[in-house]
């Protein structure tokens, strides 16, 4: 008899087990795919679109520095919010390896035993005194039970897609935040030479400042001019000297904001090359667009992101569904200690399967099918925004490089003319051929224009580093 009836539920989970293989797998909703109309032929302003793109590179064969390169292998090692970044990743790649076992059973084991003295007048009281000759009831039980939810509309497989996306997209972060420190870092590390080569020209210009001031005493003490002069000559040299500690400041915490990048205590930063020395590349290749899009993590975050939509869709979808729930269990049970381990007296089983189908929830289910789809639009709307962004930045990059390529070649024309009209001025002033406010100008603009051929170094230099981000190298 209870062979029959193991044979009669071993052929009931045989027949369920053949529905669910022939609808297994049945996607109930359709994916979304990534716009592919977004990114335009080339970039505005390439001059350059034959080459490979330079995100492509690595960072040692892009930042040739040995000193930057250093810092950034520091950076990417100690900085904290890149070590945060890989604690998110290993988080979701724990619950990836969760998701992965979604598709199996659950296996629980259970070992009980108890023992009740029911009321001798009531009817279990009664019973055990008739048919047990006790009085009280004893059930020693040892059981295996196994819950399977089948797989029927993808839903299981669809969680553990968006498992897979979240934890690719948590390691899309952690590479962009890389690219940004990355950056970060070069940029810094020019601003301090610039700031360097600018202490250097503060410096020289106050010691021209004190030779124009002696030599307008000296006229003054032969009567030729008045104090006046020898007051704006002090108000030129004060102006020189007060660029210095300014400088002095800058330069100290752009040091402390570099090695806190770094993942270390603030402290000072020794240089081994100057801004003079800092080559600014000639060629940048930008590739095109569609090259920048499948390198940017910004953009793949994006992407996934429209991924991890489409399983939400796919699973508020399937919610609507019936589900199907197999349990079974088997083991020993008996209500004497001693008949525990009688096998096969002991032995019993069960299996059972049930299709749940949700009737009335008052539109709950469809409303958040809904819902998720009108996110999902919002998610493809936002992919459309970064690729525009990206696109827009490696653009605006381009530009820079261009111009600033043309800016520096002016404003070095001007300084090696201003620098001839400060010699000219001492020469004329000294023969009584010039005043002391045309001297005392030409040096001020001469200062101004060795500054501003500093800052335009260092904005080209910058403008390449922050090129070679926006394609996505430095990841």
């Amino acid at each position: 008899m209870l062979k029959n009836s193991f044979m009669k539920s071993h052929n009931i989970l045989f027949t369920l087990l053949i529905f669910i293989s022939l609808v297994m797998g049945c996607k109930v909703s359709k994916d979304v795919l990534p716009p592919t109309d977004i990114a335009p032929q080339s970039f505005r302003n390439a001059s350059d679109t034959s080459g490979n793109s330079i995100g492509k590179l690595k960072i040692n064969d892009f930042i040739t520095d040995p000193q930057i390169r250093d810092m950034i292998d520091s950076a990417i090692l100690r900085n904290y919010d890149l070590q945060i970044a890989l604690k998110n990743v290993e988080a979701s790649a724990l619950l990836l390896s969760q998701a992965r076992l979604n598709k199996l059973p659950s296996i629980t084991m259970q070992v009980s035993a108890s023992s009740v003295s029911p009321s001798e007048n009531s009817l279990n009281g009664l019973s055990s005194n008739q048919f047990l000759g006790t009085t009280h009831i004893e059930d020693f039980n040892a059981q295996i039970g196994l819950s399977w939810e089948a797989d029927i509309w993808s839903k299981i497989k669809s969680q553990k897609q968006a498992a897979l996306a979240s934890y690719l997209q948590t390691s899309e972060v952690r590479r962009a935040l890389q690219t940004q420190i990355v950056a970060s870092v070069a940029l810094g590390y020019y601003r301090l030479l610039m700031m360097d080569t600018q202490v250097q020209i503060a410096n020289k210009n106050l010691l021209l400042s004190d030779s124009t001031l002696t030599m307008i005493k000296l006229q003054f003490d032969a009567g030729q001019i008045t104090s006046l002069a020898i007051q704006q000559a002090e108000a030129q040299r004060s102006v020189a000297k007060q660029i210095i500690p300014q400088l002095d400041q800058e330069i100290i915490i752009q040091e402390n904001a570099l090695r806190i990048l770094t993942g270390k205590v603030p402290s000072a930063i020794a240089r081994n090359m100057t801004l003079a020395g800092s080559d600014v590349p000639d060629k940048l290749s930008a590739g095109v667009p569609t090259e920048m899009l499948s390198i940017r993590p910004d953009v793949k975050v994006a992407e996934l992101s429209l991924d991890i939509a489409n399983t939400k869709v796919g699973v508020a979808k399937a919610n609507m569904y019936p589900s199907l729930n197999i349990t079974a269990a088997g083991g020993l049970n008996s209500l004497k200690a001693s008949n525990w381990f009688n096998i096969p007296a002991s032995l019993f089983g069960s299996v059972a399967g049930g299709i749940t189908q949700p009737i009335f929830q008052r539109k709950q289910l469809k409303t958040q099918y809904e819902l998720e789809k009108v996110k999902r639009d919002k998610v493809v709307l936002e992919f459309r925004q970064s690729v525009l962004n990206a696109v827009g930045e490696v653009s605006d990059e381009l530009t820079r490089i261009e111009k600033l390529k043309d800016q520096y070649s002016i404003a070095e024309n001007r300084t090696a003319t201003l620098q001839q009209a400060v010699n000219n001025a001492n020469l004329l002033f000294k023969n009584g051929m010039a005043t002391y406010l045309e001297v005392i100008t030409a040096q001020s603009n001469y200062l101004q224009s060795e500054l501003d051929l500093a800052t335009l170094k260092t904005a080209r230099l910058s403008a390449a580093i922050r090129l070679y981000r926006s394609l996505g190298g430095g990841a």
